[in-house]
């Protein structure tokens, strides 16, 4: 256990060295990159503002992802009441989807368990 934590600590120390070493050239590329999307004065009351014109435009959109979700819900009706007509490869991508579904599932139960498979701590 002692060995492991000096390999973990002389790890984070390379990893400390190599971003005081590179880190500032990065976040200097990384600002001139994105100069497009910093808004000018970077104040405070800016942030605020942008937080504001955010949230109200996510809340703005909900009735058209509500109406959009409700023409899922119908198209979804629609191929259940018509079932003899549903071709393979759709049938397919609901099964993929289904699957993928049950998988995100089983991952969130294994994150929430702690990373471990069964439940039980090792």
């Amino acid at each position: 256990m002692a060995t492991k934590l000096v390999q973990l600590q002389s790890k984070a120390t390379e990893a400390s060295k190599l971003v005081a070493k590179h880190g500032t050239g990065y976040y200097r590329q990384l600002l001139e990159k994105n100069r497009q999307y910093i808004q000018e004065p970077p104040t405070v009351e800016k942030c605020d503002l942008l937080a504001k014109q955010l949230f109200y435009t996510r809340l703005s959109s909900i009735p058209g992802r509500f109406e959009a979700f409700w023409k899922e819900l119908d198209y979804a009706k629609h191929l259940l009441k018509n079932r003899r007509e549903l071709k393979i490869e759709d049938a397919g991508i609901a099964a993929l989807f289904g699957l993928e579904c049950f998988a995100w599932f089983c991952a969130g139960e294994i994150i929430g368990r702690g990373f471990t498979i069964t439940g039980y701590y090792v």
